[in-house]
């Protein structure tokens, strides 16, 4: 068999890094191929790293349009420095321009992801998967109720797309010999793990940044079927965020408010849901999860 293989799809530039970066590392330095897709260069971001304004600092003083000029330069660099601490071994650039939050001018631009072609744009994840042949594929859920992002839309769209069509011939002839993934995964932020954090944040520090606002959210918890365990790999997460140092404030509670240490305690896991299975399992426990998204899958580790 071959070498196991996982591809996770993400729509911008540290979206890995807040999203199953520990499992991510966990798997990488277990003997699994990991490689990310990355589908926009994040062109659209903001300053949110206040530090970053202050003097002598590289956006003191700038205005928008020379923030996005900015901006633009520094994070395939910030990049760069995430993917190294989390240990992918390939990152892909889908090579689509950020398309802003849902309703803004920067929708229309011509070279966003929003405006792609949605068979050509599938063609491109399905050539990386062809190359890679990952017996695993991640993405985000089909739920964009909590954060309705055109990107994360997409994203979430050509890759439930590209599972169907990477195994077909008769889709993109040209993009390698057909492959098809065995499992394909949603990622998923539970109000278990909300809840584990703000109980802990309240305990060790007596305020919380998980508002009411948080907690009349939708609840995808019935929906979970895998819990990786990463106690002891969230320095992979903490590690990620820091390197995007504009997009995240390090003084932010809602990022770091816990010590890795305290986060491992308070919720040793990350959480997805399987969401399609071309190999038999054996049922799980009712009440109990997975742990390894290669559960059924062969392939030497």
């Amino acid at each position: 068999m071959s070498q196991r293989c996982i591809v996770t799809v993400h729509a911008h530039p540290d979206d890995e890094a807040s999203k199953g970066a520990p499992t991510m590392a966990r798997y990488a330095r277990e003997g699994v191929r990991t490689v990310l897709v990355c589908c926009t260069g994040g062109e659209e971001g903001d300053v949110h790293n206040p530090a970053l304004r202050e003097p002598g600092q590289p956006f003191h003083g700038l205005g928008p349009e020379e923030d996005k000029r900015l901006l633009a330069e520094v994070r395939p660099a910030e990049l760069a420095a995430s993917t190294a601490i989390i240990g992918f071994h390939r990152t892909e650039m889908l090579g689509y321009r950020d398309s802003g939050m849902a309703g803004s001018p920067s929708n229309a631009h011509p070279d966003c992801f929003h405006q792609a072609d949605i068979d050509e744009a599938t063609g491109r994840l399905v050539r990386v998967i062809r190359e890679e042949r990952p017996q695993v594929l991640v993405t985000y859920n089909d739920d964009h109720r909590g954060y309705p992002h055109p990107d994360h839309v997409r994203t979430h769209e050509i890759s439930v797309l590209a599972f169907d069509r990477s195994g077909d011939p008769d889709w993109y002839p040209d993009a390698g010999a057909p492959w098809q993934p065995a499992k394909l995964y949603y990622s998923a932020w539970s109000r278990m793990r909300i809840v584990a954090v703000h109980e802990a944040m309240l305990r060790l520090r007596g305020e919380s940044p998980f508002d009411d606002g948080w907690f009349a959210r939708d609840d995808i918890d019935g929906r979970i079927t895998t819990r990786t365990p990463v106690a002891g790999w969230m320095w992979a997460r903490s590690g990620a965020l820091r390197a995007h140092r504009t997009q995240i404030d390090e003084a932010s509670p809602f990022w770091f408010g816990l010590s890795d240490d305290e986060l491992s305690d308070a919720y040793p896991w990350e959480d997805w849901i399987l969401a399609r299975s071309h190999v038999p399992l054996d049922p799980v426990v009712e009440g109990c999860y997975e742990e390894d998204m290669f559960r059924g899958v062969g392939g030497a580790p």
